[in-house]
């Protein structure tokens, strides 16, 4: 009687977590925005594996580098955990500083804006974790700027009064 083998899955099961090449973009940020995220590596592990409910981010932010521009999604919910380093995380309630084995959640619909700065001399690195719930958009109330899921994937950036964001 054959015997049959098992089929190859299409995507690793198992992977190291530093071996996965970063994103070729590392920001869809206009300028002057995406500048401001200079200095920050993503390491997409969640897409690597097929993943479509929520992704998953390897991110490392070089001394001085920001996470993001800080912001507040209205449908979409995000973690992160330290894995290395010491960064300031950035709210509406101020600056609390992490360390590795701590980590901060964002719930959909809090208005609480963030993002996490490195003012060390050191690199951090960390996972960061959001769902992928579609109609998502997020403020940014420090910027004149927010941005909106694009039906097809990606993100149309604006205005905060909704015209369209032209980069000077």
């Amino acid at each position: 009687m054959p015997t049959s083998k098992p089929t190859k899955p299409a995507s690793p099961e198992a992977i190291r977590a530093a071996d996965v090449p970063p994103k070729a973009r590392q920001s869809s940020y206009p300028e002057p925005y995406a500048s401001r995220v200079a200095g920050r590596e993503k390491r997409p592990l969640g897409d690597l594996f097929g993943l479509s409910n929520f992704g998953v981010n390897l991110t490392r932010l070089k001394p001085g580098a920001v996470s993001s521009v800080r912001h507040a999604h209205a449908r979409q919910d995000e973690f992160v955990y330290i894995l290395e380093g010491h960064p300031t995380l950035v709210t509406d309630a101020g600056d609390t500083p992490l360390a590795p084995g701590m980590c901060a959640g964002f719930k959909a619909g809090s208005g609480n804006a963030h993002h996490l700065v490195n003012r060390s001399a050191s690199e951090v690195v960390y996972l960061e974790v959001g769902d992928r719930t579609p109609g998502d958009s997020a403020t940014y109330p420090d910027d004149d700027l927010k941005v909106v899921a694009a039906p097809g994937g990606g993100w149309v950036f604006t205005r905060r009064d909704g015209t369209p964001f032209q980069e000077k």
